[in-house]
């Protein structure tokens, strides 16, 4: 077990340990909540739910998270996703008809339109004559192995109970399902399709390791069954495996990726961002069917044991982010064609009334000059929708093209559309490296030799949450304030008060409390991914992964190790009006001037805002050192 320790500079290391599970507050607005952690066979209800014996999470689910490089170098050697693929070009033989075909959908894919996998589902019913049944399964260990956070299973949830009307308007059951333990849930879906005498199932494929692995099973188990097993990429613009290097390797450096992008996209459009059609409505008398018709009557689930919001955070997630299709086809349009507001700065509604038709002045048209600003709504705020798969990445690119009236694709970064079409290539980059480089995904550096780096808290293998057991407060004085807000560095501040407050923060605010964290505090990198997939809405494991190791200069395309952002300067760029920080800093709230971003100790003693807790020029100095030469203290 780490220990707090005094490092050669003074500071107080921050420990770092697997997260035991911990329950929080909970909610005073469940109408159904999902039990979890049992393992006997579910019954169904007459609600149309699966019943459980009620119980907590099981806290003796500690998934290691941080493997061996050993292990981490043996998954890049043959990589899952690439093995699916595979599978999927080989094909499996046409089953007999049977009395249904199950559309699964999944964590990122929560949406009806342009939906490849039900799209194609909903096809294969009407070919055979049978009824299209969807089907989601709530998976906890997942979540907690993923470190995701009550926030955004909120968000899924209210999601999921949209997605239930829409269904139902379609004459769709929506059968929703809670399992554990996650390493037998493909064994789950097959029970379901046996009982629903199922022999084909669609999904779309997620790019983790594990949900690849759990995909691999799921194929070796339909060519067992004699059930077809249908599997198709719509996360992404350009799916992984496409955009090679010369070498035919995945890319690692982002700027020759995009070249090869934007030109193999505008070279087959049609391939690339083509809608796929909507999915087509059963036959109304499904509706009365005994087998089907309790399917319809399950009530919305709002929340999953462990996953709870209390009452004021779920209120206030509901309002920044409100669920649905329609919303977040409305905060696109909004991104499109309406002009910057500083008033929709922090945690109201992207949808508030009151914005401005921007001709040529909207958010999008200004976006390259604008982008890194804070102090108002510069940005998109799609990427908890786009990271849900509640908003098709393609459907993005095709709004684009109709605002400037183009045939092809923007690929003039100098232009805001452009700049932004770039951003969403970045998460197809970022999947590429997930997909062609899983060691990421397990907890390793991209580049082996900086897991020598020293760390002020430093990550092993071997490390286990059960050594922490009944422990709440594990983290060191240095990261305790980093994640409150109390670093005496403004900037750094109010974008974790903001995280904390919004489950989001921009994407500026994200790489500068994130240097700071790394290079600054030399805090391992490890601890602030985790930590921002606990508290992020929009949590997505390869951007949120590719960012942090960008930060530390751990991962592909990095950040020179050499290049630390002075957080200082940094504020004044990002920040000019320094509305931002007054916003979510209430101590400089009065503050004026270049003082607001670097307050003298006496100021600060004054206004009850801490000093900064590390100086910066000091800081540099042993990152460059511990970075330059890793081993060395």
């Amino acid at each position: 077990m780490f220990r707090p320790t005094l490092s050669p500079t003074g500071l107080l290391s921050c420990q770092i340990y697997h997260l035991a599970f911990r329950t929080s507050v909970m909610s005073k607005r469940q109408r159904s909540t999902s039990p979890v952690g049992t393992t006997r066979e579910e019954e169904l209800n007459a609600s149309g739910h699966d019943v459980k014996r009620p119980r907590r999470v099981d806290t003796r689910f500690n998934p290691i998270k941080i493997a061996s490089a050993e292990a981490a170098a043996a998954v890049d050697a043959d990589p899952p996703c690439f093995k699916i693929q595979e599978y999927m070009q080989q094909g499996m033989p046409e089953p007999d008809v049977g009395k249904a075909v199950f559309y699964w959908m999944r964590f990122a894919d929560l949406r009806i339109t342009d939906n490849r996998a039900l799209s194609q589902a909903s096809e294969r019913a009407r070919a055979i004559g049978v009824p299209l049944v969807a089907l989601f399964v709530l998976s906890p260990q997942d979540y907690i192995a993923h470190d995701r956070s009550p926030r955004r299973i909120d968000f899924v949830l209210r999601n999921l109970a949209t997605l239930q009307i829409s269904f139902r308007e379609l004459h769709i059951p929506f059968h929703i399902v809670t399992h554990s333990p996650r390493k037998t849930l493909p064994e789950r879906v097959f029970q379901l399709l046996k009982e629903y005498e199922c022999n084909h199932l669609f999904a779309n494929i997620e790019y983790e390791v594990d949900e690849l692995r759990r995909d691999i099973r799921v194929w070796k188990l339909g060519e067992k069954h004699g059930i077809q097993v249908n599997l198709f990429h719509n996360k992404n613009i350009i799916e992984p495996g496409v955009i090679l290097t010369k070498q035919g390797k995945g890319y690692t450096v982002y700027s020759p990726y995009w070249r090869n992008w934007i030109d193999t996209l505008n070279s087959n459009l049609d391939e690339y961002i083509k809608e796929a059609p909507q999915p087509l409505p059963n036959s109304e008398s499904i509706m009365q069917d005994k087998r089907f018709s309790v399917l319809f009557k399950a009530p919305a689930l709002d929340s999953i044991a462990g996953f709870e919001l209390n009452d004021t955070d779920a209120a206030k997630m509901e309002v920044s982010w409100p669920a649905g299709e329609t919303a977040a086809k409305q905060i696109l349009e909004r991104f499109l064609n309406t002009r910057v507001r500083s008033s929709q700065l922090g945690a109201v509604n992207p949808l508030n009334p009151g914005a401005q038709n921007g001709e040529k002045h909207s958010r999008i048209l200004k976006y390259k000059d604008t982008r890194d600003q804070m102090d108002k709504d510069s940005t998109s705020r799609l990427s908890v929708y786009l990271s849900s798969g509640v908003l098709s990445i393609r459907e993005c690119i095709r709004q684009t093209m109709v605002l400037t009236g183009s045939k092809k694709v923007e690929g003039n970064p100098s232009s805001g559309v452009g700049r932004w079409i770039q951003e969403l290539a970045w998460r197809d980059f970022y999947t590429g490296v997930l997909s062609h480089y899983p060691r990421v995904s397990m907890g390793r550096p991209y580049f082996e030799k900086y897991s020598e780096v020293v760390w002020e808290d430093h990550q092993v293998p071997q490390d286990s949450v059960a050594k922490h057991e009944g422990r709440e407060d594990v983290d060191g004085e240095m990261c305790r304030r980093w994640k409150e807000g109390m670093t005496g560095v403004p900037i750094v501040d109010a974008a974790m008060r903001c995280l904390r407050e919004m489950g989001w923060v921009h994407n500026r605010a994200r790489m500068i409390a994130a240097m700071y964290l790394t290079k600054d505090l030399m805090i391992d990198w490890r601890v602030g991914e985790r930590y921002f997939m606990q508290n992020l809405i929009d949590g997505d494991l390869a951007s949120n992964n590719g960012g942090w190791q960008w930060c530390a200069s751990t991962g592909v395309d990095p950040c020179p190790y050499f290049r630390i952002f002075n957080p200082h300067t940094q504020s004044l760029k990002a920040d000019p009006t320094g509305d931002f920080i007054r916003h979510w800093v209430p101590e400089l709230q009065k503050v004026r001037g270049p003082e607001l971003h670097s307050p003298p100790a006496s100021m600060a003693d004054k206004l009850g805002y801490p000093r900064e807790i590390i100086d910066h020029s000091q800081a540099r100095d042993r990152a460059l050192r511990r970075f330059k030469n890793p081993g060395e203290e």
